[in-house]
């Protein structure tokens, strides 16, 4: 029999300020830091903008979907949870161990990741004891509440947002003439016109592949979602997040993009080797400071990274454990991990076995290498999928919702252009997919490490459809009940 007195409950200890910090931070990462220099290289500035501004605009509409339900029912586990109740348990249960899959070989890649940018201050230190303090240090502030989570991550949000800020107004003084920038001659329509390219470059094959890399970036922002579980006001905390995230994009990446795209011409071989993430001097941010006559950019610069990784690190730990957590008060794992202790509400079990499985794919990455390329590359689709069934949870939820006599007022907040939203976001997520196989050489091993994620996903979800014999869930019968026991 169940012991009743045994504590299943997180506490709201998450504020207003750490929704919206978290939020935040899940945009802004290396994928901008760094990667958005080979985005232009491959699809010229204007290519690069507009694939941006496309995928930002489907990262909105997720987010709103995402904040419709995630104010209505606000509950750790988050879309596996809503997945379960409006799609079908199959479906739920797939997408849960998925994303928990996903969320705790990333913790070990931004584990090993801050081993090798620690190597610019130390290169001859050996990177696995920085990686492994990373990993206790993220433990340590997991166990000890989900307000120190958010704390932790408002902070570390704050480093990135000040270095945004900071290369966007260097950059438009550099670019109106303000400042003295040290390349040899910056034509900025030249620049942004990629030559007489029209700004765009590689066709639509150069505007698929930055679809990729932008995806990449923006993965993490549906972490909002699995926090409102734990968030003191969520009907209003999670709307107000919600809502800043599209003209935060908008801002840091649209004008970040505009801006190297208008200092630094699309063949500079620098923007191209910026792909590797490991080599912060050839960073478009770190060039920009430099070429303004900054002389510690690469320094600076590497530092906010190493925060942007640490950050992710903590995050996807925070994620992963509260999905777990989650999926056991579905019944889909087992109850230990719905367990929390009394004080602060926190799954320590969950917590525990996140880190243990980034923990074995970390010492993997030391003496597997082969091995550990798989791991990640298995993980590599999960945060599309997780896209893809929050678009599907999304429209069938407001169609429960509408069919079950209810209307919209009774929503505390609610996503506009409903079902355009929805519908935009699930097409770009396949679009994404379906055209990574652009990116990949054309042999079976490349097929396989690219899309092993799918696979992994149809076998939790068509196992589960043959031992459980669940169904897609009527209309009629999706429950709204916002009791979350």
């Amino acid at each position: 029999m169940e012991n009743k007195n045994e504590n299943t409950q997180v506490n709201r200890g998450l504020k207003k300020r750490h929704l919206e910090m978290i939020a935040l931070g899940g945009t802004i990462g290396t994928g901008l830091f760094v990667a958005s220099g080979a985005t232009i290289s491959q699809a010229g500035p204007l290519g690069a903008l507009v694939a941006y501004a496309a995928i930002g605009l489907m990262v909105f509409f997720l987010m709103t979907s995402l904040g419709e339900m995630a104010s209505y029912l606000p509950i750790s586990g988050s879309f596996a949870s809503f997945a379960d109740r409006y799609v079908d348990k199959a479906f739920g249960f797939a997408m849960g161990w998925n994303y928990w899959f996903n969320s705790a070989i990333t913790v070990a890649v931004e584990a090993a990741t801050v081993g090798v940018v620690m190597q610019f201050w130390f290169p001859h230190f050996p990177s696995w004891v920085w990686s492994a303090a990373v990993l206790i240090l993220i433990l340590l502030v997991n166990l000890t509440s989900a307000r120190a989570y958010g704390e932790a991550e408002f902070w570390m949000a704050i480093v990135k947002v000040v270095a945004v800020i900071g290369f966007i107004v260097i950059g438009i003084f550099s670019i109106i003439g303000a400042l003295t920038f040290n390349f040899h001659e910056i034509n900025v329509v030249h620049n942004l016109t990629a030559g007489g390219h029209s700004g765009f470059v590689g066709g639509f094959g150069g505007m698929v592949a930055v679809f990729m890399v932008a995806g990449f970036s923006f993965q993490g922002t549906e972490i909002v979602g699995i926090a409102a579980g734990e968030s003191e006001n969520p009907e209003k905390a999670v709307p107000a997040a919600i809502k800043t995230t599209f003209w935060r994009i908008l801002l840091f990446y649209f004008v970040s993009i505009f801006i190297i795209g208008a200092l630094i011409y699309y063949k500079d071989p620098n923007l191209l080797r910026s792909a590797n993430d490991s080599d912060i001097t050839v960073s478009p941010f770190t060039l920009v400071f430099e070429h303004a006559g900054f002389a510690a950019a690469a320094a600076v610069m590497n530092a906010v990274i190493l925060t942007s990784v640490i950050s992710a690190a903590n995050s996807w730990l925070y994620a992963a454990s509260r999905m777990l957590f989650g999926m056991a008060k579905e019944g889909h794992a087992p109850k230990i991990f719905a367990k929390t202790n009394a004080k602060n509400g926190i799954p320590i079990f969950a917590v525990l076995v996140t880190l243990s499985i980034g923990l074995l794919t970390f010492v993997t990455s030391i003496f597997g290498h082969e091995m550990y390329i798989y791991l990640v590359a298995a993980s590599g689709l999960s945060g599309f999928l997780a896209w893809i069934g929050i678009a599907i949870c999304h429209y069938r939820f407001r169609r429960a919702f509408i069919k079950q006599g209810h209307t919209l007022s009774e929503l505390g907040y609610h996503a506009k252009w409903f079902p355009i939203g929805p519908v935009l976001a699930l097409i770009l997520s396949i679009i994404i997919v379906v055209g990574q196989i652009t990116t990949i050489s054309m042999n079976w091993q490349s097929v396989i490490t690219t899309y092993l994620a799918l696979p992994l996903f149809l076998i939790l979800y068509l196992g589960y459809k043959w031992t459980k014999h669940s169904k897609l869930i009527a209309l009629e019968e999706v429950n709204l009940d916002r009791d979350f026991k």
